[in-house]
């Protein structure tokens, strides 16, 4: 099954650590996510620019509604995105909860409805 890690940083628990201990971090962050890789789990994983980058989207009785920066609704800053394949959603969240990520971050594990894919399954349509 195929699942998304959402992970949200607390910006000020970041900012808090001195260049050095990010950039430790950051490396941590990443071997991790080559071992997911390399075990068969990581399909792909996205970094993504800060809440200054963000516009939302929106459609009111027609009209577009545009507005900068993350929905008032979430909870720290959205920085990265992760596909995981596992064999379910025990082990998706094993795998998470292993990440350097959960120590500074909440790591939001979500299923994907593969019906909804617009990409055929391989070696079919």
């Amino acid at each position: 099954m195929k699942y998304v890690y959402l992970v949200y940083r607390d910006e000020e628990k970041w900012e808090a650590r001195s260049s050095n201990e990010r950039a430790a971090f950051e490396n941590e962050c990443l071997a991790c996510e080559r071992d997911l890789e390399q075990r068969g789990h990581l399909v792909d994983a996205y970094g993504l620019n800060g809440n200054s980058d963000s516009i939302r989207v929106r459609l009111s009785d027609g009209q577009l509604l545009l507005s900068e920066g993350p929905s008032a609704e979430s909870s720290g800053q959205l920085i990265r995105l992760l596909l995981i394949d596992a064999r379910d959603l025990n082990e998706a969240i094993q795998n998470a909860a292993k990440m350097p990520y959960a120590r500074i971050a909440a790591i939001e594990v979500r299923s994907i409805r593969e019906s909804d894919s617009l990409r055929p399954p391989p070696g079919g349509r």
